[in-house]
């Protein structure tokens, strides 16, 4: 019997949880047929409502629940590392609890990764139904621009849930960077990927976690951790302004020369000198992004902080 890990990544799930496993149980007795047995582990990632206690009750009434509990919260890049470091299974997938991720897709995935040379069936969604239309338009945009200037390809509309073998979950085991980005690390990892397309799907309990603001902090993150073309730009852009003002330069002078016109114009100087400085923060300002994923790799801390597990429970 081949072991296929399910990994949960779960922040204030306690809702949606048990929604979420009587689908994936159902899934689960179908692909028995196909000589596959499963391990479900959950990560509980701080949760401050009744996660770890809904998990406590499944991990009681199934011995194939697993969970890990943090003890605090330390975001989902954590939550699905802590999955693959702690996963035991020929296979491996990562779902999220709010059933965005259909299970009923399990099945084409592991059918399409044991009968074709794949290493890696990865889902996309075709459409954005149901987000706020400028979330919709700041996502495409992001997808065009880190494509543009990263040479890891990131696919627009791809989620965290893909059926992975143990070669590739091993391969991402490797890069055990503190700033993580999940998304391009599964690219850059290389391996065979086949695409699922599918119909967004909304939540069936609960609320996003994932505001504007976080997803685009996000967006930032994954630029910052697959490029450096922002420090080349802000480069090109300090040469450009000190070009500006060379022939800015030549031009006053010549005019003063030739026409004797005292310099004037003191609010457009105030103008341009409050620009300029917008543009220098703003360059250091990415440098300083940069130098902090540093500061913060150099520090070594652990990526998560394990409070308790299953085996609590069994002592």
């Amino acid at each position: 019997m081949k072991l296929l890990t399910v990994i949960v990544p779960c922040y204030n799930e306690e809702e949606p949880l048990p929604l979420f496993y009587k689908e994936i149980k159902k899934i689960s007795k179908e692909l028995e047929k196909e000589k596959l047995d499963f391990e479900f582990l959950f990560i509980n990632d701080g949760s401050k409502d009744q996660t770890l206690e809904v998990l406590k009750n499944l991990s009681k009434k199934d011995k194939r629940v697993r969970y890990i509990s943090f003890s605090r919260n330390f975001g989902k890049e954590a939550a699905i590392y802590a999955g693959l470091e702690n996963s035991k299974g020929d296979y491996v997938t990562i779902m999220d609890a709010d059933l965005q991720d259909p299970p009923e897709l399990l099945k084409e995935m592991y059918s399409l990764l044991i009968n074709e040379d794949y290493d890696c069936v990865g889902t996309r969604r075709v459409t954005r139904k149901g987000e706020p239309p400028i979330r919709s338009f700041f996502a495409r945009c992001f997808y065009k621009i880190i494509n543009r200037i990263s040479k890891t390809e990131m696919v627009d509309g791809a989620r965290d849930y893909r059926l992975m073998t143990r070669q590739m979950v091993n391969a991402i085991l490797e890069m055990k960077e503190y700033n993580r980005y999940s998304k391009g690390l599964f690219s850059f990892v290389g391996f065979k990927t086949k695409w699922l397309e599918y119909e967004n799907v909304e939540r069936v309990a609960g609320e996003t976690k994932w505001s504007f603001w976080k997803l685009l902090l996000y967006a930032f993150d994954g630029i910052i951790a697959f490029s450096t073309v922002p420090l080349s730009i802000s480069v090109f852009i300090g040469l450009f302004f000190c070009l500006i003002a060379f022939i800015a330069i030549i031009v006053i002078i010549i005019k003063t020369l030739i026409w004797t016109d005292p310099v004037g114009g003191w609010p457009s100087m105030v103008c341009i000198m409050f620009f300029l400085s917008g543009i220098q923060l703003f360059c250091t300002g990415l440098l300083g992004a940069y130098i902090s994923k540093t500061y913060l790799e150099t520090k070594k801390r652990p990526i998560y902080i394990v409070k308790e597990t299953e085996e609590s429970i069994k002592k």
